[in-house]
């Protein structure tokens, strides 16, 4: 612990870290600002309808990672999603579309065109949620809850360009926050919405344990060592590889290191999940299609029927589906994430190989089988994590909004920008010769 108090203290004595961790907290307060700032022409203290539907179900899993904006009708309501939404859309076109792996190859300028054609898909994904965005709001809020009136042509057309600009405003403060601050920006402010929904599903709970003699504080106990030890097996999901060795061949140089004259052992890591959090985003992209087509068939009994089930995130339809879709995901995401040709290709031209294999096409398919084989277990695992929340719900009795925080996108997203932003901070301690956040050696000594 004592370690742990004098790394943090040496995060304070590196002028630019302190600079970037400043920044990064100030942007980061300034989206948390905006999110609680209501479009122009709505009746802030008539939104109870739609507070009341993002209480549980779908709703509360857009609200949250909107960090509550959503329910606020707020300018930013519709959050970082567009964005994200357009970065997957883009990588996963980038597998068919001969210019986008063009643009994969050039480098930072190939990446700089990447990224300027994503913000523009941002804004025209934009463009489509903006009005169905207001739709909703036309549908939930009471009329006298628009100012300018349900049928203003300027209020619908203001209200989708506020959103647009919000969207645009918080996608820049993502940006910024990667260049000029610590961490992965558009992944900081994902993890800051959803920790603002914390303390209140977790007051929540409280009441409902304590007021309602449904296990009073033991139970609280019980669940919170149990929410401790979820996020511990979520840690060593992310963190965990396989770790494929690695034998350079000997290189002859000048010099009095007997190291530099043998050949260098080292490891290729592979990472039990390496598509993180992406099959969950997908699958629940895939669930919320059954809502959205019953909406348009009110008068089909199958339909409706369809939508219940699926409309209960936790109900046992909903999650045995959802297991199986994450499953699927898991394995398509980590086939074009992971290009197992390309780093045996890069292997052999380093003058590497894994020993007992050929380079090449050997070394290709050597790796490819063993991330399929490492890719089982770590889909299950990330299945299990996903549909986490329906068990503790149904065993434990535990509210819905404090339920999902068991689990889910939400709590993995959590622990793994948590586990980006402390390795970068580690890096810089390093990089000056301090000991870092994580475990390490002894502190560095600056080389003379």
């Amino acid at each position: 612990m004592k370690k742990f108090i004098d790394s943090f203290i040496n995060v304070w004595k590196i002028e630019e870290l302190k600079n970037r961790i400043f920044l990064t907290l100030g942007l980061l307060l300034v989206y948390r600002f905006g999110a609680q700032v209501t479009l122009p022409g709505i009746d802030a203290t008539k939104l109870g309808n739609l507070t009341d539907q993002t209480d549980g179900g779908i709703g509360w899993l857009i609200n949250v990672f909107t960090g509550g904006a959503f329910s606020q009708a707020s300018v930013f309501a519709l959050g970082i999603m567009p964005y994200i939404s357009a970065s997957i859309v883009v990588q996963l076109m980038g597998i068919a579309v001969p210019y986008l792996q063009k643009l994969q190859k050039d480098g930072e300028s190939g990446r700089k065109k990447i990224n300027q054609i994503t913000r523009w898909l941002t804004i025209l994904i934009t463009l489509v949620q903006g009005p169905g965005y207001i739709y909703n709001l036309y549908k939930t809020l009471p009329a006298d809850a628009f100012l300018l009136g349900v049928s203003s042509f300027s209020f619908l057309f203001s209200s989708v360009l506020i959103l647009v600009t919000g969207t645009i405003f918080a996608m820049w403060l993502g940006e910024k926050i990667t260049d000029k601050g610590i961490g992965n920006g558009i992944s900081l402010l994902i993890m800051v919405g959803i920790i603002a929904r914390m303390p209140q599903s977790f007051i929540q709970e409280i009441s409902s344990r304590t007021t309602q003699a449904n296990g009073g504080v033991m139970m609280i106990v019980l669940e919170v060592v149990l929410w401790f030890l979820v996020i511990i097996a979520c840690i060593l999901l992310v963190m965990a590889v396989r770790k494929i060795p690695v034998q350079y061949a000997r290189r002859t140089v000048s010099g009095d290191f007997e190291q530099d004259m043998m050949g260098s052992r080292q490891f290729i890591p592979l990472k039990l999940n390496a598509s993180g959090v992406m099959p969950i985003i997908f699958a629940q992209a895939i669930m919320f299609i059954p809502a959205a087509v019953s909406g348009l068939a009110k008068d089909s009994e199958t339909a409706q029927s369809l939508a219940g089930q699926f409309n209960d995130p936790f109900g046992l339809v909903y999650n045995i589906v959802f297991a199986l879709l994450i499953i699927i995901f898991t394995y398509f995401y980590t086939a074009i994430t992971v290009p197992t040709n390309k780093m045996a290709d890069d292997l052999k031209r380093s003058g590497g190989f894994i020993p007992g294999i050929r380079p090449g096409v050997e070394t290709g398919d050597y790796l490819d089988k063993i991330m399929s084989l490492i890719t089982f277990p770590g889909s299950l695992f990330l299945a299990l994590i996903a549909v986490f929340p329906a068990v503790v719900v149904s065993l434990l009795n535990v509210q819905g909004a404090w339920g999902y925080f068991y689990g889910g996108t939400s709590l993995l997203i959590m622990v793994g920008v948590a586990i980006d932003t402390i390795q970068q901070i580690n890096s810089y301690l390093l990089n000056k010769h301090y000991d870092g956040l994580m475990k390490s050696g002894k502190n560095r000594k600056a080389v003379a």
